[in-house]
């Protein structure tokens, strides 16, 4: 039921791999094919506010990585210039104020792990002209810049170049993304930040002990900065139990982190790759997933951006107050946006 409190709030999906679908496309088909394949999806999902990482397969690494990251980058503003009617590539709080206001959807990039970068950290004033407002720096494995949480064991910090990466992300007015990051990472993170951090696409590791999860201690301090946890809709991080892939189980865990951090510090980054993964994956290649999690597993009625208003509703029927879904729902994430997007310390 798409209820009238869905329909009316704000609806930021902090984490949708879709740019790679488009990316996969002849460019002449990007913005085309955005429109015709994408834009229905996310408008009966009610988006508003879509944040779009830039995320490059392994294939192009190392030595196609940066380029693979500027097809990427170029890809979102040709999508967006051939819909403006619908869509707008935002830099800061007021674009996206404005373009909310117009009844238009706001698309923020983001680097995912950003190996296109590698240590060259004089690049990120290039990137951020060329439009990105997020950026983490690792994956699962090892950058240049940091461990990934499948790394976790080497109790591995960040790296020099990756502490000067992060401390331009600050200058320039880049949040920083704390999820896919090992967890002597996120603490060393924590150590430097003087600005909001945030995480675009984690869940509660108290309810699912997996180490792309968040401990309570992680959220705690993420909060602490004014940022916001964006929990992950990929099942198996929700739940071990196949039986368990429910969207009651993906309320359990945004009702963790809202008791943890505070209803302020909560929203939704749904990690949407199904039909990603289907869209890039060639015929020949099998799809496996991360230490053998089911990547290809969706929440039944939530595979994509389509179901959303499926979560609104089970925040309803948990008890949650209407002022409290439209926080999670994309509040808490516009209001950081405001603060901190593309604004020089």
């Amino acid at each position: 039921m798409f209820t009238e409190l869905h329909r009316d709030a704000v609806v930021a999906d902090t984490h949708n791999d879709l740019l790679m679908a488009v990316a996969a496309r002849p460019p002449q088909r990007w913005a085309s094919f955005f429109r015709e394949r994408w834009l229905p999806q996310l408008h009966e999902g009610g988006v508003n506010l879509q944040v779009l990482p830039v995320f490059v397969d392994d294939r192009y690494r190392p030595e196609g990585a940066l380029r693979q990251t500027l097809r990427m980058i170029e890809c979102a503003h040709t999508l967006a210039e051939g819909n403006p009617d619908t869509v707008r590539l935002c830099l800061d709080g007021a674009q996206i104020d404005e373009t909310l206001g117009e009844g238009r959807m706001a698309l923020v990039l983001a680097l995912e792990s950003a190996p296109g970068l590698d240590t060259s950290v004089e690049l990120l004033p290039t990137l951020y002209r060329l439009g990105v407002r997020i950026a983490s720096i690792a994956h699962w494995g090892r950058t240049a810049l940091a461990d990934g949480s499948g790394e976790e064991a080497t109790g591995s910090r960040l790296t020099s170049a990756g502490v000067a990466a992060f401390r331009e992300m600050e200058r320039l007015g880049m949040i920083f993304d704390v999820s896919h990051l090992s967890a002597s990472g996120v603490a060393h993170v924590l150590e430097l930040a003087t600005r909001p951090v945030m995480a675009t696409h984690s869940s509660a590791r108290a309810l699912r002990d997996h180490h792309r999860n968040l401990t309570d201690h992680q959220i705690r301090a993420v909060a602490a900065t004014g940022g916001v946890v964006c929990v992950n809709f990929l099942p198996a991080l929700l739940a071990e139990d196949p039986a368990d892939y429910t969207v009651d189980r993906l309320v359990d865990h945004i009702e963790h982190v809202v008791g943890v951090a505070g209803i302020d510090h909560v929203g939704l980054g749904p990690d949407f790759v199904r039909e990603v993964v289907h869209d890039v994956t060639p015929p020949c290649r099998e799809v496996s997933g991360f230490d053998g999690l089911d990547i290809m597993a969706a929440i039944p009625g939530l595979a994509g951006p389509s179901g959303l208003s499926s979560v609104t509703d089970a925040l309803l029927k948990h008890g949650f107050a209407d002022e409290e879904i439209v926080k999670i729902l994309g509040d808490n994430v516009l209001r950081l946006f405001r603060a901190e997007l593309g604004r020089h310390a």
